[in-house]
């Protein structure tokens, strides 16, 4: 009776390889796993529950998952240079959850980036941090709207008193005032944490800013945006042990139970890629964004943030509203074949988000798949083909994209990287 279905179920998951692969992959919050970390996905660890500590489960028959969690746990402090790792949160969402309940109380002054500043959703009053306190401010701005103004938010830092000042943000072009900040911010009592979900490959590569060096508290981050690996979540800390205990029941019973544990063993894999691999792959990343910034610049588009190089990291912005808004313009492209998405730019409203402004372009995918500056010179091409001059361009970008089928900076060859 349902074999139909199952059938279609089936095809359309053949349909979404099969066209994802023809495309040129410029999702900020999105990358691929290497064939070897998706071989390990789907195991017999997909049935099973494993609450609790590795060795101190509440479930039997967790022998071998208890080997893989520890060894990611292990191999990430490793990698991150810290002393605590958490890596129960099954999403960057459910990682800030569990630090946010921990040191957010009812009332409480919370400080973020405002989403039209480049925050994320979960650190507003819609969000995570909404569900304990309404008390949202955010950090002033410079005139540009990519930067925090300094001395403006230390000086509002001592006077509203935050008890928790987030970092880190969606449309994440530079690095954060962490270490101009954090003096104050310890002086009024407020914890100090650093949402990397986007940016956690880069400081893993070494080629962005280390915020637990620079006197963040904690790290909340998501592994699968330009970190390689499965969709999970991660804490990071060199916090003392008695502080960190409340992180672990943060995460769990605080907002994970079971944490989804086929997802393990590919973390894993990503881990070490990144050990091996990591500083070259970051490196590469950000360069081909400022080259994709520079090149869509030269041929005419309005790619913010010009002055400062247009990025630091692996994103890119763009003011793409003389052409029908970023709503208008990503749907364009993904019909020739490339994908990004829509964003607010920080001079919008909220009143925006239906179709802002702006798009926003991230590098790491394409990177993975091997591309570098001369590729980001013909994708810019692409891209002003279709805007400019009005040209279906899917044709050529599926010929580009014929030619990136690998994964790079992983395992799977061993020339990769």
């Amino acid at each position: 009776m349902y074999s139909s279905h199952i059938a279609r179920v089936e095809s359309l998951v053949r349909e979404q390889e099969d066209w994802r692969s023809q495309c040129v992959n410029l999702i900020a919050s999105e990358q691929v796993m290497s064939r070897r970390a998706r071989s390990v996905m789907g195991s017999d660890f997909c049935h099973r529950y494993a609450e609790g500590h590795p060795g101190e489960r509440y479930y039997q028959g967790t022998d071998k998952i208890d080997t893989i969690e520890s060894d990611v746990k292990r191999y990430l402090k490793t990698l991150f240079g810290c002393l605590h790792t958490e890596v129960r949160p099954i999403s960057g969402t459910n990682a800030n959850e569990a630090v946010f309940s921990r040191y957010i109380k009812p009332g409480d002054i919370v400080m973020v980036n405002s989403t039209p500043g480049g925050g994320h959703i979960s650190h507003q009053r819609a969000g995570t941090v909404g569900k304990y306190t309404k008390n949202v401010i955010s950090f002033p701005r410079t005139k540009d709207g990519y930067h925090t103004d300094v001395d403006r938010t230390r000086s509002l830092i001592r006077a509203v008193k935050p008890s928790l000042v987030i970092f880190g943000k969606s449309l994440f072009l530079f690095p954060e005032p962490v270490q101009d900040l954090f003096e104050v911010c310890g002086k009024v009592g407020a914890r100090v944490v650093y949402d990397g979900a986007h940016v956690l490959g880069l400081i893993a590569g070494k080629q962005f800013q280390n915020p637990l060096r620079e006197g963040a508290d904690l790290i909340c981050a998501s592994t699968h945006k330009t970190f390689p690996g499965p969709q999970r979540g991660l804490v990071l800390s060199n916090m003392d042990w008695e502080e960190w205990r409340r992180i672990d029941k943060g995460a769990f019973p605080g907002s994970s139970s079971n944490h989804h544990l086929d997802t393990l063993p590919p973390l894993l894999i990503a881990t070490f890629e990144m050990l091996a691999f990591g500083e070259a792959y970051a490196a590469q990343v950000i360069a081909n964004a400022k080259a994709l910034g520079g090149f869509l610049d030269a041929k005419g588009l309005a790619v913010q943030a010009k002055e400062f190089g247009f990025t630091q990291s692996h994103q890119i912005a763009l003011d793409v509203s003389r052409y029908g808004g970023g709503g208008s313009v990503s749907s364009l492209l993904k019909e020739n074949y490339i994908i990004l998405n829509m964003n607010l730019l920080p001079f919008e409203t909220l009143a925006h988000h239906d179709n802002p402004a702006g798009i926003r372009i991230g590098t790491q995918e394409m990177t993975r798949a091997g591309m570098k500056e001369p590729e980001m010179e013909q994708i810019a091409q692409l891209m002003c083909d279709c805007l400019l001059q009005g040209k279906k361009v899917g044709d050529e970008v599926r010929k580009l994209r014929s030619r990136f089928q690998k994964v790079c900076y992983s395992f799977d060859d061993a020339a990769s990287g």
